[in-house]
């Protein structure tokens, strides 16, 4: 639900947002610098929240993605990532090519399940949300990638994770669709 495609892009992506990207997505209304939130928290114990926020607020100023916006959109707009990556290739820029070389070290099921998640989210309600995101926590806990990014990551650091599939090609679209099953009497509920 953020601009665009900026969902999908971080979402694939992992890429962390500073204050101005935050605000230019919608996902945060005001930016304190840090050495004003002891002042901001004293604030809030006394006065509304609003007016709180409106005195220590400053400008965190440009927001990259700003910058990026139409590139995202253009990139992040094609259908499936296979296609994504062919557009970042076609887009000869630097960003496209470090985007398209982080998307290449991703795992390759988990890039198609995220990219397929958010395409479904888009028209769920939060408590199907959250039972869609408590059966893919279980699937890739029952799957290798998961601990393999452990491993690669924190255990050996050796940052050469083997993904099973290692290949985009690999993934078929049972692989995908299976990591949305139904858990049966394991499913999450809010009853």
């Amino acid at each position: 639900r953020l601009p665009g495609r900026i969902g999908l892009y971080l979402a694939l992506t992992g890429a962390r947002l500073k204050a101005a990207d935050l605000i230019y997505c919608g996902l945060a209304t005001h930016y304190v610098p840090t050495a004003r939130l002891g002042e901001l928290t004293q604030a809030l114990g006394g006065e509304m929240p609003a007016a709180a926020l409106e005195r220590f607020a400053a400008d965190p100023g440009p927001a990259p993605l700003a910058e990026l916006r139409e590139a995202i959109d253009r990139c992040f707009g094609e259908s499936g990532v296979e296609a994504i990556l062919a557009a970042l290739e076609r887009e000869r820029a630097d960003w496209a090519d470090q985007t398209a070389t982080a998307l290449r070290q991703k795992a390759p099921l988990a890039l198609k399940v995220a990219s397929r998640q958010l395409e479904r989210g888009a028209g769920l309600d939060f408590e199907d949300c959250m039972t869609m995101e408590y059966r893919l926590s279980q699937a890739f806990m029952a799957g290798d990638d998961f601990f393999e990014g452990v491993r690669a990551l924190i255990i050996d650091k050796d940052m050469k994770p083997a993904w099973r599939p290692a290949r985009l090609a690999e993934v078929d679209e049972a692989m995908v669709e299976a990591c949305f099953a139904p858990l049966g009497p394991y499913e999450l509920t809010f009853d």
